[in-house]
């Protein structure tokens, strides 16, 4: 199933995730809510741009991570499951092996220390390293000295970058995320709240660090849109749709924002950036197999589902 946003005289396409088919008719409730958090970046692995999807998730019996890296031979992929049980202290830190097309990968992880603000995605104190041919070619988390220790392994020659990141929440409420719109800058903290029912017309509040910068009343006929806002002086677009918050059964459905860094585009630009650059459209010949430009600023989107459950 897929949907439209717009507002503004722009608008965006997307195909509804794979829970959402799954849990339509089925209320999700706080032991059956399973929060997750699915980034995917783009690294260079053996000779090859390849997609390498990490994906958190956690619910009320278990707490795990898989790292997935894309085959450039055929549609299939190559993917790496660690349990991070918190009854299993010793799992917290380890090392697994995989191979990806005969080349072997080699994951490092450390998350005995971890720090975490309600979701399945550590934000302080551990390390998630990716391994390849002695090069770290993804490193996550801020302990990046213990990582290279460990590894023994040099920095890449290509930084991974990251596509999109997109999280399931659960809550009444407040919904709360954490997302970079710059690489070179640090993490914002961002809340979306809302008051859908009561006395009053529903309202919706965006903030981004402690500041609120979207403020929608009577939602119930403003329950689809969107706003450019500034973030460090730099234009992120903001994108929302929660019409099932409010017609719809609670846990049935989740609402769905997304942030995009940089301004809109206007006509012109999409004209020029449909080849997506001279380099790509010619390199079918190329053994590197790329979804990125990399003459583009940035191309990150962070998607947020937030559920409302009673």
């Amino acid at each position: 199933m897929s949907y439209r946003i717009s507002g503004k005289g722009h608008s965006m396409s997307f195909s509804e995730p794979p829970l959402a088919q799954r849990i339509t008719h089925d209320p999700v409730t706080l032991k059956t809510a399973q929060n997750t958090v699915t980034c995917v970046y783009q690294t260079h692995i053996a000779g090859f741009w390849r997609n390498v999807t990490v994906f958190w998730c956690k619910n009320a019996v278990s707490h795990y991570l898989s790292i997935s890296v894309d085959s450039v031979e055929s549609d299939h992929y190559h993917s790496c499951k660690i349990d991070l049980k918190p009854w299993h202290f010793w799992s917290k830190k380890g090392y697994k092996t995989f191979e990806v097309e005969q080349n072997p990968l080699e994951v490092y992880w450390d998350v005995r220390s971890a720090k975490f603000s309600g979701g399945p995605e550590p934000w302080s104190d551990f390390y998630v390293a990716l391994v390849s041919d002695e090069e770290v070619v993804l490193l996550l988390g801020d302990y990046k000295k213990k990582a290279y220790k460990r590894t023994k392994s040099r920095p890449p020659l290509v930084e991974a970058v990251m596509f999109y990141k997109k999280e399931h929440v659960f809550g009444k409420k407040s919904f709360t995320t954490r997302a970079k719109f710059d690489q070179r800058r640090e993490d914002h903290d961002i809340v979306v709240e809302s008051s859908t029912s009561g006395p009053r017309d529903p309202e919706m509040w965006i903030s981004i660090d402690g500041i609120v910068l979207i403020h929608i009343r009577n939602l119930q006929w403003k329950f689809r849109g969107n706003q450019t806002v500034l973030v460090d002086k730099l234009p992120v677009q903001v994108f929302w749709d929660v019409h099932a918050w409010l017609f719809c059964t609670p846990g049935t459905g989740p609402g769905l924002f997304i942030f995009k860094p940089g301004a809109p585009e206007s006509e012109s630009d999409k004209e020029e950036s449909s080849c997506g650059g001279e380099s790509e459209c010619s390199s079918s010949n190329s053994r590197y197999y790329s979804t990125l430009s990399h003459s583009k600023a940035s191309q990150f989107c962070l998607f947020l589902y937030p559920w409302k459950i009673e």
